[in-house]
């Protein structure tokens, strides 16, 4: 598959004059650098020298940016090419220019469509090209990216794909595989990382990923899924609803999934390895065990990490929140609930998680970054917490990705990859993760036995689902998702 970027985005040609003999750029919309810049290895943070102005070659193969600094007040430029295997290195950072013209210019030296791409480094393998398909039979969800629907989401994990900073050997059978949605949630993660201007390393097998700031805060962070015993096709399987009997909700086959996965890890005891030993260390797990589970289950797991989960009951006609203590799951091995507060697991200083993982995921931030949906409408719909003191219940909406009222709702003006993250904090950690490293989640912390909340985005949506029709069919409204009021 290439990577045809002209063909999706919706950028002008650059108003900057072009050297002679030169292809001219296509000049990069902001919100579209935040895409193209999750390849750097600081993602989207900057010291000293930001972006002013981007532009990307038609071929896919070259972006660069140029850069202004305002206390040395001189400009810069940075360019990121193509190796041959695809993967993006960079090949320019320059500072000291005294116009932008300048560092324009020298920059357009580095972004000339159609030029060969850079070659591989020594003594360094080529790295395997994520939809050549191999000698297995792959997966009905990996051969959907393919198709004209998934085109602007197969673009966008291939990009991340390539921006990894070291996948494992086994990573492109595996996202070939029915295994695609576990690779599909590092691309997640990395993104996430990267989008909060954190620096992601791959240096070790295991644990996945580290994740540092620019203040010397760092984590050591393992990704994970609950996985069906059976295993479907996320993106077309119809959906599955929550258990109806409430307390099966909490405590049934979720939080059972949930506590299997984590002790499975937990055994694995990453917190001894000599590289890890005396750091902050943390799970990040997503939700795969049903078809649609995870815009359901997050409960389950709040209720298994802390040992309560939180209800509604009637006092005289006014509904009023309360909260259930629990002791164990509903299950036949008398599994434990509380992991976080009854003092076995120290040594994991928090959990990560997101209800939002999905190929429809990659496909939505890359639609209302670029403004377009490729030929495709995609309608998301579902339920957005209220923060209205006192509300027990959320609103439900139905927007179009692309609209200004879709954008409006985070202050990049596009969908976050942040936008769902979690951060739930063991209290008795050994080793506290600093909220440092990911300053644009949402932190859950449990202090003096009340659950305390600190939110980067205002706009947080529990639960949602995305449907992708073409453009010329009839949109979605919030009556076809919800019922037709009385």
């Amino acid at each position: 598959m290439s990577f045809e970027v002209a063909t999706i985005l919706d950028a002008d040609r650059s108003s900057t004059p072009n050297p002679p003999h030169e292809h001219p750029m296509i000049q990069m919309p902001q919100a579209m650098f935040d895409i193209y810049g999750l390849a750097l290895p600081w993602g989207l943070g900057f010291v000293g020298p930001t972006p002013l102005q981007g532009w990307f070659t038609a071929d896919g193969a070259s972006w660069g940016v140029v850069t202004f600094d305002d206390v040395a007040n001189v400009f810069g430029c940075l360019a990121m090419r193509q190796r041959v295997d695809l993967v993006w290195t960079k090949t320019l950072e320059e500072f000291g220019f005294a116009s932008h013209e300048l560092a324009y210019e020298r920059l357009c030296l580095q972004l000339i469509e159609g030029a060969a791409r850079e070659p591989m480094p020594s003594g360094v393998g080529r790295r395997p090209n994520i939809y050549k398909s191999g000698k297995k039979k792959s997966s009905s969800l990996f051969n959907q990216l393919s198709t004209k629907r998934r085109k602007m989401a197969a673009w966008m994990i291939g990009y991340l794909y390539y921006a990894l900073p070291k996948p494992d050997a086994n990573w492109v059978p595996d996202f070939q595989s029915e295994n695609l949605h576990t690779r599909l949630w590092e691309l997640h993660l990395l993104a996430c990382f990267r989008e909060q201007g954190r620096h992601v390393s791959q240096d070790y097998s295991s644990p996945d990923f580290n994740v540092s700031n620019r203040m010397g805060e760092s984590a050591w962070i393992e990704a994970v899924t609950t996985n069906p015993t059976i295993r479907y096709d996320h993106a077309t399987t119809s959906f599955e609803p929550p258990p109806t009997y409430g307390i099966e909700l909490f405590l049934g086959e979720a939080a059972k999934r949930y506590a299997g996965t984590i002790s499975n890890k937990l055994n694995k005891r990453y917190h001894e390895y000599p590289h890890v030993s005396g750091q902050p260390f943390a799970l990040a797990i997503a939700d795969f065990h049903a078809q649609g589970s995870m815009t359901w289950s997050r409960p389950a797991l709040i209720a298994y990490l802390y040992g309560f989960y939180a209800t509604t009951h009637e006092v005289e006609g006014v509904k009023t929140a309360a909260r259930v203590a629990v002791s164990h799951l509903l299950s036949d091995k008398g599994i434990r609930a509380g992991l976080f507060v009854n003092g076995e697991c120290n040594d994991l200083s928090a959990v990560i998680f997101s209800n939002g993982c999905s190929i429809q995921k990659f496909g939505r931030v890359l639609a209302s970054a670029s403004q377009t949906g490729n030929g495709y409408r995609m309608t998301r719909f579902g339920s957005i917490l209220n923060r209205t003191p006192g509300a027990l219940e959320a609103f439900d909406f139905c927007l179009d990705v692309t609209s200004q009222e879709y954008r409006d709702l985070w202050p990049q003006g596009y969908e976050p990859w942040s936008a769902e993250l979690e951060v739930f904090h063991n209290p008795h950690a050994n080793y506290p993760f600093p909220k440092g490293v990911l300053p644009e989640a949402t932190h859950w912390t449990l202090r003096h036995d009340e659950m305390l909340c600190e939110a980067f985005y205002e706009t947080q949506i529990l639960s949602s689902r995305t449907l992708v029709q073409r453009a010329f069919d009839r949109p979605l409204s919030l009556e076809d998702v919800v019922g037709a009021p009385d």
